[in-house]
């Protein structure tokens, strides 16, 4: 069987709290045989929100607007399963998070196929232990099966996704809530397991089919 490939995606502006429980859930994720992972992070790249102007329909042809998105749909394309990660912002995803994901429009469009059958899961940070995580975990489960994507919980006791309380203290704090990293890491190995199965499972259809 080939590599499998998981992409996460820091949707935080800045590199800092939330980068480091993506770091952790993918530094986990490797530990699956098989398994490369790649980080993009939103904090040095310029994404403008898609404003639905129907150019991709109307010309088959990838977004109109020339920003750094043009080379994350490659990666976009390429990844079998993706780990959205953002910290919790007015109790749902970052404004940087939600323009990444509407730019997905032209894939269904102009790629495709492209994101069937893709896996995805979610990390949440907050300041506080009940600062939205939940809330923000659920805006990110749905944004994923929107795009077409079936999204991975986590283990039960964690349910929905990983959740981490930094306490606003960047690294540092991610780093010091135990309970916030253990449901990173129990993520990224869960849906390390669930993409190499479903990848599997694919290799075996198609060559049944051939």
């Amino acid at each position: 069987m080939r590599s499998v490939r998981i992409l996460g995606v820091n949707g935080s502006p800045r590199k800092s709290a939330t980068y480091r429980a993506l770091e952790i859930a993918l530094e986990a994720a490797r530990e699956m045989p098989g398994v490369e992972t790649d980080l993009v992070s939103l904090h040095n790249l310029k994404v403008q929100p898609c404003t639905q102007c129907d150019w991709c329909k109307r010309n088959s042809s990838l977004c109109r607007i020339q920003d750094d998105m043009v080379g994350l749909y490659p990666k976009i394309s390429e990844a079998d399963a993706f780990i959205v990660a953002s910290p919790v912002y007015v109790m749902s995803i970052t404004p940087q998070m939600s323009a990444f994901i509407s730019r997905w429009r032209p894939m269904h469009h102009v790629m495709k196929g492209s994101l069937r059958n893709k896996l995805a899961a979610g990390i949440a940070v907050g300041g506080t232990r009940n600062g939205g995580q939940e809330m923000t975990i659920s805006t990110l489960a749905h944004a994923m099966m929107a795009r077409g994507l079936i999204y991975v919980g986590n283990e039960p006791g964690t349910y929905s996704g990983a959740m981490v309380w930094s306490k606003d203290r960047g690294v540092a704090g991610t780093e010091e809530d135990t309970v916030g990293t253990d449901s990173a890491r129990t993520l990224g190995k869960r849906l390390a397991e669930v993409t190499v199965v479903m990848v599997a499972g694919k290799e075996a259809l198609a060559g049944a089919k051939g």
